[in-house]
């Protein structure tokens, strides 16, 4: 799906978590295969040119599908899985890849994992005894540069902007590719969820600060098109 993952287990590798990773693995493949839009061949692209059906999908594309409607609701149409007219469920997918990944770790007995894809991170229990993972948050425009560092144990952290990919996250309210912030990131107990309010987020532009104080258990920091900052009342830096 256009990204690098990887996997840090701060926990003893026993038969059953590397079989977890290898199966973790098999599975990612799997999800690429239906749900790239990187791959002409992918479940999501046939959809999209009408070559195949929702019904002739497997069950886990109808799945992914009713979760996007549900965060076009949760996000009043600010989140939409047909930008411009063509299916791309990237802005949930990723975070719910990574999710699961984690959910496999753990029930594996792996309790202290960080799941990264590109940057979209679930985060279980803790880097050593006593102390949270830390997580750095990149400049969308100064590279070298960090906006702040995120502390926590069960966390997801997803990030939306245009330094990597510009002009995808369409505002609704325009038609036009969104341009208001430069990047925002959304941190909460579930990545699925937090990857969803940071697209949405984006979307939003300035409402967004408002906005995500009314999502519990969810924050926001943002870097505006003009290079300045904020953040919500509780963000974990």
């Amino acid at each position: 799906m256009g990204r690098v993952f990887s996997f840090d287990i701060h926990d003893p590798v026993t038969r059953e978590v590397g079989r977890a990773i290898t199966d973790s693995v098999v599975w990612l493949h799997e999800m690429d295969a239906l749900f790239s839009t990187f791959r002409a061949d992918s479940a999501v692209n046939r959809l999209s040119r009408g070559e195949t059906t929702v019904d002739q999908c497997p069950d886990v594309v109808r799945e992914v599908l009713t979760l996007c409607d549900e965060a076009a609701r949760d996000t009043e149409g600010f989140f939409t899985a047909a930008p411009r007219g063509s299916l791309d469920p990237s802005g949930l997918v990723m975070g719910w890849s990574v999710e699961g990944v984690s959910r496999k770790l753990y029930a594996a007995g792996a309790r202290n994992t960080y799941i990264d894809a590109g940057g979209d991170l679930q985060l279980r229990g803790e880097t050593s005894p006593g102390l949270p993972w830390r997580v750095g948050i990149a400049h969308p425009v100064l590279r070298d540069q960090l906006v702040a560092v995120v502390h926590g144990h069960d966390l997801g952290v997803a990030t939306s902007g245009s330094a990597e990919r510009s002009g995808h996250i369409i505002d609704p309210r325009t038609g036009l590719p969104a341009s208001d912030l430069l990047s925002v990131t959304v941190t909460g107990p579930h990545l699925t969820q937090a990857d969803v309010f940071a697209t949405a987020a984006f979307a939003m532009g300035d409402l967004a600060r408002s906005w995500i104080e009314t999502k519990d258990g969810y924050e926001a920091l943002a870097v505006t098109a003009d290079g300045e900052t904020w953040q919500s009342s509780g963000f974990p830096s």
